[in-house]
Protein backbone atom coordinates (compact mmCIF):
# COMPACT_ATOMS: atom_id res chain seq x y z
CA UNK A 1 0.00 0.00 0.00
CA UNK A 2 1.18 3.24 -1.10
CA UNK A 3 1.80 6.00 2.03
CA UNK A 4 0.50 8.79 -0.33
CA UNK A 5 -2.94 7.23 0.39
CA UNK A 6 -2.92 7.11 3.64
CA UNK A 7 -5.26 9.60 4.62
CA UNK A 8 -5.03 9.37 8.05
CA UNK A 9 -1.24 10.21 7.98
CA UNK A 10 0.10 13.60 8.12
CA UNK A 11 2.97 15.51 5.85
CA UNK A 12 5.13 16.20 8.94
CA UNK A 13 4.37 12.84 10.34
CA UNK A 14 5.42 10.53 6.94
CA UNK A 15 9.05 12.62 7.38
CA UNK A 16 9.34 10.35 10.52
CA UNK A 17 7.92 7.07 9.46
CA UNK A 18 9.09 4.54 6.68
CA UNK A 19 6.45 2.97 4.46
CA UNK A 20 5.69 0.16 6.48
CA UNK A 21 5.55 2.04 9.72
CA UNK A 22 3.53 4.81 8.22
CA UNK A 23 0.39 1.74 7.83
CA UNK A 24 0.63 1.06 11.06
CA UNK A 25 0.07 4.75 11.99
CA UNK A 26 -2.63 5.23 9.27
CA UNK A 27 -4.49 2.66 11.15
CA UNK A 28 -3.76 3.50 14.39
CA UNK A 29 -4.97 7.19 13.46
CA UNK A 30 -8.12 5.93 11.99
CA UNK A 31 -9.28 3.88 15.51
CA UNK A 32 -8.62 6.99 17.15
CA UNK A 33 -10.80 9.14 14.66
CA UNK A 34 -13.38 6.76 14.40
CA UNK A 35 -13.56 6.76 17.94
CA UNK A 36 -13.90 11.01 18.70
CA UNK A 37 -16.42 10.97 15.91
CA UNK A 38 -19.06 8.14 17.53
CA UNK A 39 -18.64 8.43 20.69
CA UNK A 40 -15.91 10.97 21.98
CA UNK A 41 -17.70 13.80 23.05
CA UNK A 42 -19.71 11.88 25.76
CA UNK A 43 -18.89 8.13 25.63
CA UNK A 44 -21.12 7.10 27.92
CA UNK A 45 -24.38 8.58 25.93
CA UNK A 46 -22.50 8.00 22.50
CA UNK A 47 -22.54 11.03 21.32
CA UNK A 48 -19.92 12.00 19.19
CA UNK A 49 -17.60 15.10 18.26
CA UNK A 50 -18.68 17.42 15.89
CA UNK A 51 -16.39 16.28 12.49
CA UNK A 52 -14.31 19.51 12.73
CA UNK A 53 -13.43 19.38 16.68
CA UNK A 54 -12.78 15.81 15.95
CA UNK A 55 -9.87 16.78 13.11
CA UNK A 56 -8.74 19.35 15.56
CA UNK A 57 -7.85 16.92 18.33
CA UNK A 58 -6.38 14.79 16.52
CA UNK A 59 -3.93 17.04 14.86
CA UNK A 60 -3.26 18.10 18.33
CA UNK A 61 -2.29 14.58 19.14
CA UNK A 62 -0.51 13.89 16.05
CA UNK A 63 2.10 16.86 16.71
CA UNK A 64 2.10 15.28 20.25
CA UNK A 65 3.21 12.12 18.76
CA UNK A 66 6.04 13.86 16.97
CA UNK A 67 7.06 15.00 20.36
CA UNK A 68 7.06 11.46 21.66
CA UNK A 69 9.27 10.23 18.73
CA UNK A 70 11.60 13.09 19.24
CA UNK A 71 12.25 12.14 22.57
CA UNK A 72 12.14 8.13 22.80
CA UNK A 73 14.26 8.10 19.52
CA UNK A 74 11.75 6.07 17.33
CA UNK A 75 7.86 5.44 15.98
CA UNK A 76 5.74 4.05 18.21
CA UNK A 77 2.30 4.32 19.03
CA UNK A 78 2.69 2.68 22.97
CA UNK A 79 1.55 6.22 24.46
CA UNK A 80 2.04 6.43 28.34
CA UNK A 81 1.56 8.63 31.25
CA UNK A 82 4.63 9.39 31.15
CA UNK A 83 4.70 10.91 27.98
CA UNK A 84 1.72 12.87 28.57
CA UNK A 85 3.54 14.12 31.67
CA UNK A 86 6.39 15.35 30.28
CA UNK A 87 4.66 17.09 27.15
CA UNK A 88 2.55 19.15 29.69
CA UNK A 89 5.37 20.06 31.16
CA UNK A 90 7.20 21.32 28.26
CA UNK A 91 4.43 23.28 27.23
CA UNK A 92 4.44 24.72 30.75
CA UNK A 93 8.37 25.62 30.20
CA UNK A 94 7.09 26.64 26.43
CA UNK A 95 9.44 24.51 24.99
CA UNK A 96 6.84 23.46 22.23
CA UNK A 97 6.27 26.46 20.20
CA UNK A 98 4.68 28.03 16.85
CA UNK A 99 6.86 27.23 14.48
CA UNK A 100 8.06 31.51 14.09
CA UNK A 101 8.87 30.28 18.12
CA UNK A 102 6.49 32.05 20.00
CA UNK A 103 4.85 30.68 22.52
CA UNK A 104 1.73 29.11 22.55
CA UNK A 105 -1.39 31.09 24.05
CA UNK A 106 -2.96 29.24 27.69
CA UNK A 107 -6.10 28.71 25.42
CA UNK A 108 -3.96 26.77 22.99
CA UNK A 109 -2.10 25.10 25.85
CA UNK A 110 -5.34 24.03 27.48
CA UNK A 111 -6.46 23.00 24.43
CA UNK A 112 -3.68 20.52 24.17
CA UNK A 113 -4.00 19.00 27.17
CA UNK A 114 -7.91 18.57 26.62
CA UNK A 115 -6.78 16.36 23.47
CA UNK A 116 -4.30 14.16 25.72
CA UNK A 117 -7.09 13.67 28.36
CA UNK A 118 -9.57 12.48 24.85
CA UNK A 119 -5.99 10.26 23.66
CA UNK A 120 -6.12 8.51 27.03
CA UNK A 121 -10.23 8.16 27.41
CA UNK A 122 -9.99 5.87 23.75
CA UNK A 123 -7.12 4.06 25.25
CA UNK A 124 -8.78 3.04 28.10
CA UNK A 125 -11.55 1.44 26.12
CA UNK A 126 -9.05 0.41 22.98
CA UNK A 127 -6.10 -0.82 24.69
CA UNK A 128 -7.32 -0.68 28.72
CA UNK A 129 -4.90 1.73 29.99
CA UNK A 130 -5.77 4.14 32.73
CA UNK A 131 -7.41 7.19 31.96
CA UNK A 132 -5.12 10.10 32.61
CA UNK A 133 -5.65 13.81 32.94
CA UNK A 134 -3.40 16.86 34.30
CA UNK A 135 -4.55 19.53 37.31
CA UNK A 136 -2.69 21.96 35.48
CA UNK A 137 -4.84 24.17 33.67
CA UNK A 138 -3.12 27.31 31.39
CA UNK A 139 -3.57 31.21 31.52
CA UNK A 140 -2.54 33.52 28.86
CA UNK A 141 0.90 33.85 29.89
CA UNK A 142 1.59 31.36 31.99
CA UNK A 143 0.13 28.02 33.82
CA UNK A 144 -2.51 28.23 37.07
CA UNK A 145 -4.59 25.45 38.70
CA UNK A 146 -8.44 25.75 39.03
CA UNK A 147 -8.99 28.24 41.38
CA UNK A 148 -8.24 27.77 44.52
CA UNK A 149 -10.55 27.56 48.62
CA UNK A 150 -9.37 29.46 50.89
CA UNK A 151 -8.98 28.02 54.51
CA UNK A 152 -12.40 29.50 55.59
CA UNK A 153 -14.25 27.96 52.23
CA UNK A 154 -12.58 24.41 53.41
CA UNK A 155 -13.67 24.79 56.46
CA UNK A 156 -16.90 25.11 55.34
CA UNK A 157 -17.31 22.68 53.48
CA UNK A 158 -16.32 20.41 56.04
CA UNK A 159 -18.66 21.55 57.85
CA UNK A 160 -21.51 21.14 55.10
CA UNK A 161 -20.91 17.69 54.00
CA UNK A 162 -22.37 16.34 57.19
CA UNK A 163 -25.61 18.10 56.38
CA UNK A 164 -25.53 17.15 52.90
CA UNK A 165 -27.98 14.78 51.48
CA UNK A 166 -29.83 14.53 54.40
CA UNK A 167 -33.78 14.08 54.58
CA UNK A 168 -36.21 14.97 57.34
CA UNK A 169 -36.79 12.33 60.27
CA UNK A 170 -39.47 9.58 59.05
CA UNK A 171 -41.79 10.32 62.00
CA UNK A 172 -41.41 14.23 61.31
CA UNK A 173 -43.16 14.63 57.54
CA UNK A 174 -46.68 13.93 56.50
CA UNK A 175 -47.91 11.29 54.68
CA UNK A 176 -47.63 12.79 51.77
CA UNK A 177 -44.48 14.05 52.29
CA UNK A 178 -43.02 10.81 53.75
CA UNK A 179 -44.67 9.65 50.07
CA UNK A 180 -42.25 11.60 47.99
CA UNK A 181 -39.46 11.36 49.92
CA UNK A 182 -39.33 7.80 49.50
CA UNK A 183 -39.64 7.85 45.92
CA UNK A 184 -36.63 10.14 46.61
CA UNK A 185 -35.03 7.43 48.21
CA UNK A 186 -36.02 4.20 46.06
CA UNK A 187 -34.00 6.51 43.20
CA UNK A 188 -30.84 6.99 45.73
CA UNK A 189 -30.88 3.64 46.87
CA UNK A 190 -31.55 1.68 43.90
CA UNK A 191 -34.60 -0.48 44.86
CA UNK A 192 -38.46 -0.36 44.76
CA UNK A 193 -40.61 2.27 46.15
CA UNK A 194 -42.45 -0.27 48.07
CA UNK A 195 -39.44 -1.74 49.79
CA UNK A 196 -38.05 1.71 51.17
CA UNK A 197 -38.72 1.03 55.38
CA UNK A 198 -37.76 3.29 58.35
CA UNK A 199 -34.31 1.52 58.47
CA UNK A 200 -33.10 3.16 54.96
CA UNK A 201 -34.49 6.37 55.99
CA UNK A 202 -31.85 6.34 58.81
CA UNK A 203 -29.25 4.67 56.58
CA UNK A 204 -29.36 7.62 54.35
CA UNK A 205 -29.05 10.87 57.20
CA UNK A 206 -26.43 8.33 59.08
CA UNK A 207 -24.06 7.73 55.93
CA UNK A 208 -20.48 8.42 56.31
CA UNK A 209 -19.87 7.82 52.47
CA UNK A 210 -19.74 11.63 51.46
CA UNK A 211 -18.42 13.09 54.29
CA UNK A 212 -15.49 10.52 54.48
CA UNK A 213 -14.81 11.31 50.48
CA UNK A 214 -14.47 14.51 51.09
CA UNK A 215 -12.42 15.02 53.83
CA UNK A 216 -10.33 12.53 52.37
CA UNK A 217 -9.41 14.78 49.72
CA UNK A 218 -9.38 17.97 51.73
CA UNK A 219 -6.96 16.20 53.52
CA UNK A 220 -5.11 14.52 50.82
CA UNK A 221 -5.85 16.28 48.28
CA UNK A 222 -7.12 13.48 46.27
CA UNK A 223 -7.31 13.33 42.07
CA UNK A 224 -10.60 12.37 40.60
CA UNK A 225 -9.15 9.67 39.07
CA UNK A 226 -7.27 8.44 42.83
CA UNK A 227 -10.68 8.50 44.39
CA UNK A 228 -12.28 6.39 41.45
CA UNK A 229 -9.36 3.80 42.60
CA UNK A 230 -9.62 4.05 46.12
CA UNK A 231 -9.23 0.66 47.68
CA UNK A 232 -10.49 -0.10 51.53
CA UNK A 233 -6.85 -1.45 51.43
CA UNK A 234 -5.68 2.27 51.19
CA UNK A 235 -6.81 2.74 54.90
CA UNK A 236 -5.03 2.89 58.10
CA UNK A 237 -7.29 4.09 60.77
CA UNK A 238 -5.55 3.23 63.37
CA UNK A 239 -2.45 5.75 61.93
CA UNK A 240 -4.33 7.89 60.84
CA UNK A 241 -3.14 7.59 57.10
CA UNK A 242 -3.95 6.20 53.64
CA UNK A 243 -1.36 4.04 52.29
CA UNK A 244 -1.47 4.11 48.43
CA UNK A 245 0.36 1.60 46.82
CA UNK A 246 2.71 2.57 43.91
CA UNK A 247 0.63 -0.02 41.09
CA UNK A 248 -2.40 1.89 42.17
CA UNK A 249 -1.35 5.66 42.82
CA UNK A 250 -2.04 8.25 40.12
CA UNK A 251 1.41 8.66 38.30
CA UNK A 252 2.43 4.69 39.39
CA UNK A 253 5.77 5.74 40.44
CA UNK A 254 6.39 4.60 44.39
CA UNK A 255 4.35 4.02 47.18
CA UNK A 256 3.10 6.73 49.02
CA UNK A 257 1.57 7.47 52.54
CA UNK A 258 -0.44 10.17 52.97
CA UNK A 259 -1.80 11.76 56.56
CA UNK A 260 -4.94 12.76 57.80
CA UNK A 261 -6.55 13.97 60.32
CA UNK A 262 -7.73 12.28 63.23
CA UNK A 263 -11.51 12.85 62.48
CA UNK A 264 -10.91 12.04 58.96
CA UNK A 265 -9.90 8.39 60.14
CA UNK A 266 -12.57 8.04 62.63
CA UNK A 267 -15.62 8.95 59.85
CA UNK A 268 -13.23 6.92 57.05
CA UNK A 269 -13.71 4.10 60.06
CA UNK A 270 -17.10 4.31 60.26
CA UNK A 271 -17.88 4.44 55.97
CA UNK A 272 -15.73 1.03 56.09
CA UNK A 273 -18.20 -0.63 58.62
CA UNK A 274 -21.01 0.51 56.68
CA UNK A 275 -20.35 -0.06 53.26
CA UNK A 276 -19.81 -3.71 54.54
CA UNK A 277 -23.34 -3.82 55.03
CA UNK A 278 -24.39 -2.61 51.86
CA UNK A 279 -25.25 -4.91 49.21
CA UNK A 280 -24.05 -2.63 46.20
CA UNK A 281 -20.07 -2.82 47.84
CA UNK A 282 -20.48 -7.03 47.96
CA UNK A 283 -17.63 -7.97 45.98
CA UNK A 284 -15.80 -4.97 45.16
CA UNK A 285 -13.11 -2.95 47.16
CA UNK A 286 -13.55 0.50 46.08
CA UNK A 287 -13.81 2.62 48.90
CA UNK A 288 -16.88 4.70 47.05
CA UNK A 289 -19.17 4.24 44.05
CA UNK A 290 -21.62 6.43 42.95
CA UNK A 291 -25.51 5.70 42.93
CA UNK A 292 -25.03 4.33 39.94
CA UNK A 293 -22.45 1.76 41.64
CA UNK A 294 -19.56 2.97 39.47
CA UNK A 295 -16.21 4.34 40.45
CA UNK A 296 -16.01 8.32 40.55
CA UNK A 297 -15.06 10.40 37.95
CA UNK A 298 -14.04 14.18 37.38
CA UNK A 299 -17.66 15.15 36.42
CA UNK A 300 -19.47 13.04 38.83
CA UNK A 301 -17.18 14.74 41.64
CA UNK A 302 -17.70 18.90 40.13
CA UNK A 303 -21.47 17.91 40.54
CA UNK A 304 -20.74 17.18 43.74
CA UNK A 305 -18.52 20.14 44.69
CA UNK A 306 -20.79 22.27 42.86
CA UNK A 307 -23.83 21.35 45.27
CA UNK A 308 -21.73 21.25 47.90
CA UNK A 309 -20.53 24.86 47.45
CA UNK A 310 -23.76 25.95 46.51
CA UNK A 311 -25.33 24.76 50.18
CA UNK A 312 -22.05 26.20 51.86
CA UNK A 313 -22.66 29.61 50.09
CA UNK A 314 -19.18 29.19 48.57
CA UNK A 315 -19.13 31.93 45.81
CA UNK A 316 -18.51 30.52 42.75
CA UNK A 317 -18.56 33.38 40.19
CA UNK A 318 -16.02 34.37 37.73
CA UNK A 319 -13.75 31.43 39.29
CA UNK A 320 -12.91 27.95 37.99
CA UNK A 321 -14.21 26.13 40.94
CA UNK A 322 -12.92 21.96 40.45
CA UNK A 323 -12.37 19.14 42.21
CA UNK A 324 -8.91 20.07 41.61
CA UNK A 325 -9.54 23.11 44.00
CA UNK A 326 -9.37 20.89 46.95
CA UNK A 327 -5.91 19.69 45.81
CA UNK A 328 -4.64 23.12 45.14
CA UNK A 329 -5.74 24.14 48.76
CA UNK A 330 -3.68 21.62 49.92
CA UNK A 331 -1.02 22.61 48.24
CA UNK A 332 -1.14 25.90 48.98
CA UNK A 333 -1.71 25.72 52.35
CA UNK A 334 1.04 23.00 53.23
CA UNK A 335 3.88 24.49 51.54
CA UNK A 336 2.70 28.12 53.53
CA UNK A 337 1.50 26.69 57.02
CA UNK A 338 4.31 23.48 56.93
CA UNK A 339 7.10 23.61 54.28
CA UNK A 340 7.57 21.90 50.60
CA UNK A 341 8.81 18.48 51.87
CA UNK A 342 5.26 17.92 53.71
CA UNK A 343 3.71 19.61 50.73
CA UNK A 344 5.41 16.85 48.42
CA UNK A 345 4.94 14.34 50.29
CA UNK A 346 1.24 14.84 51.07
CA UNK A 347 0.33 15.59 47.01
CA UNK A 348 3.08 12.47 46.25
CA UNK A 349 4.90 14.44 43.56
CA UNK A 350 7.71 12.94 42.47
CA UNK A 351 9.77 16.04 41.90
CA UNK A 352 10.41 19.03 44.06
CA UNK A 353 9.82 21.01 41.34
CA UNK A 354 6.06 20.29 40.88
CA UNK A 355 5.42 21.24 44.09
CA UNK A 356 7.46 24.50 44.09
CA UNK A 357 4.17 25.67 41.79
CA UNK A 358 1.99 25.48 44.54
CA UNK A 359 4.75 27.91 47.01
CA UNK A 360 2.88 31.30 46.78
CA UNK A 361 1.88 32.89 50.15
CA UNK A 362 -2.28 32.98 50.11
CA UNK A 363 -4.00 35.89 49.81
CA UNK A 364 -4.71 36.40 53.41
CA UNK A 365 -1.10 35.45 54.30
CA UNK A 366 -0.49 38.97 52.21
CA UNK A 367 -3.31 41.02 53.85
CA UNK A 368 -1.68 39.86 57.64
CA UNK A 369 1.74 40.74 56.35
CA UNK A 370 0.43 44.38 54.70
CA UNK A 371 -1.70 44.84 58.14
CA UNK A 372 1.84 44.85 60.05
CA UNK A 373 3.29 47.20 57.33
CA UNK A 374 0.76 49.71 58.42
Amino acid sequence: MSTDRLENVTEPSREYLNPRQAVDYDSHREGLLNWLKTVGKDPSREQGLAEKTAENYASRLDRFYRRVWDRTGGYTTKITHEHADEYVGQLLRDEITKPNGEPFSGSTKRKEADALTKLFQWRSVTFDDEPWETDVSFNQTTYNHADELSIEERNRLREVVLEYDSIPAYGDVTPEERDRWKAYLAQKLGKPKGEVSPDDWEQVNQSWKIPSLVWATLDAGLRPIEVGRARTSWIRVEKATLYIPREESSKNRENWEVAVQDRTAKALGRWLEQRANDPRYDGRDEIWLNRQGNPYNSANLNYLLGNLCEEAGIDQENRKITWYSIRHSVGTYMTSKGNLAEAQQQLRHKSLETTLRYAHPPVEDRRKTLDKMG
